[in-house]
């Protein structure tokens, strides 16, 4: 009877048509960015089906999405054979580089499959929809002033950007045309789209490129770093009317003249009276 009822069940089960599914089960990062990977992984259903024989799963490259050489591109399985724990289903992985041209929003991409009970190999294609956003941003920076005096250089940064920053943080990296004197990074915190903000280093700078690290954590929760270079000038910071010292007038001088003149005659004429008071007290004593 036992056997009876398994040739019964599998007579049952390969009466079933070959019925293969997919779906795109997951997506990181979401939103995928441009210019950058993202993990995508397939899930093909029906491959329990004994009528199924092998099956090939295989991702279709096409813009914006692409492997990088050597990539596994296809998967295989024999369908209907099972052990004690086995999933019915197929999982296909991929880390996919998305192009840095891509546009913001919906990009499809095509995967196909087949069995080789299928007559002639029909392929079965199917597209699935990736979302797309770069919350990458960006920032113009700029020498506000530099005081030779203290040797302060008073930067300015703007986020250009259409996203708001996390975490920004400036730093100057060694190099020739600049010495820090004391920490060379600045944390600057948060920085909204199209917000500026200002900040200081005491540093002893030269004539050329000056090149500063801007890090800063996105939308997504990574952690950026951009590389930006000014062109320091000295000559726009010298011959300022507020760098200029003005010579004071003859008033002035004369002033602190009478002043001075007029604390020494007070103090003189204190001591003079302080020291005629002690010499009465000497008399009265004797």
């Amino acid at each position: 009877m036992f056997i009876l009822l398994s040739v019964v069940l599998i007579g049952f089960a390969s009466a079933e048509p070959c019925n293969l599914r997919s779906e795109l089960i997951n997506q990181d990062p979401r939103p995928a960015m441009p210019g950058e990977y993202v993990e995508l992984v397939f899930q093909l259903t029906g491959v329990e089906n004994y009528e199924c024989g092998k099956v090939q799963f295989e991702l279709v490259e096409g813009y914006p999405f692409s492997l990088d050489n050597g990539a596994k591109k296809k998967f295989e399985i024999v369908g209907g054979i099972f052990s004690s724990g086995f999933n019915s289903f197929l999982l296909a992985p991929y880390k996919v580089r998305v192009d840095k041209d891509a546009l913001d929003g919906e990009s499809e991409i095509e995967v196909s499959y087949y069995n080789d009970k299928i007559e002639n190999f029909v392929t079965v294609s199917q597209k699935f929809n990736v979302s797309i956003e770069d919350v990458r941003t960006d920032f113009e920076i700029s020498v506000k002033d530099y005081e030779y005096s203290t040797n302060t250089i008073n930067f300015e940064i703007l986020n250009t950007g259409e996203h708001d920053a996390e975490g920004l943080v400036v730093e100057i990296p060694k190099q020739e045309n600049i010495d820090v004197k004391g920490s060379n990074k600045y944390i600057a915190g948060s920085l909204d789209a199209n917000e500026d903000t200002s900040f200081s280093f005491e540093v002893i700078p030269k004539n050329g490129e000056i090149k500063l690290n801007i890090i800063y954590t996105d939308e997504i929760n990574e952690r950026r770093i951009l590389e930006k270079s000014i062109n320091f000038d000295s000559s726009y910071f010298w011959g300022r009317k507020k760098d200029e010292v003005v010579a004071k007038p003859i008033s002035y001088y004369v002033a602190i003249g009478e002043f001075v003149l007029f604390v020494l005659i007070w103090l003189f004429s204190w001591l003079r009276r302080r020291r005629r008071r002690k010499n009465q007290l000497k008399y009265m004593k004797k």
